[in-house]
């Protein structure tokens, strides 16, 4: 089993920053692709970055310039930096992971609990 720990949400005001991070833990042989989507009240979860195993990114083009995915593959870790938020940003984030796990080198994805971002005056 796999584990998704979240983690640096918080109330923020518009225009400022706020840094999630994502450790994974558990029977992790190697993670692939790791990213962040999002979900605000009544609204589908949608993706808001990706970053693979040799740090090829992709943003959605809403946060294309504000935000910025990176990982940390010695310390299975990924993290969001979020730069001017908008009120728009607000939803709860989740991080998902793609992990191929021992002992049978299963493949499956992988999701945290969520943390709540809230960009407000």
């Amino acid at each position: 089993q796999v584990q998704l720990v979240e983690s640096g949400g918080d109330l923020v005001q518009p225009g400022g920053s706020l840094r999630l991070s994502c450790a994974a833990s558990g029977s992790i042989l190697w993670i692939n692709a790791m990213g962040w989507y999002r979900q605000a009240p009544g609204k589908q979860r949608e993706l808001v970055a990706t970053v693979t195993s040799d740090g090829s990114t992709h943003y959605a083009d809403s946060v294309k310039g504000r935000f910025t995915i990176s990982r940390d593959n010695a310390k299975n870790t990924v993290y969001l930096q979020m730069n001017s938020l908008k009120p728009e940003d607000t939803a709860v984030y989740y991080c998902n992971a793609a992990v191929t796990t021992y002992p049978r080198a299963l493949r499956n994805d992988y999701w945290g609990q969520g943390t709540q971002v809230t960009v407000s005056s």
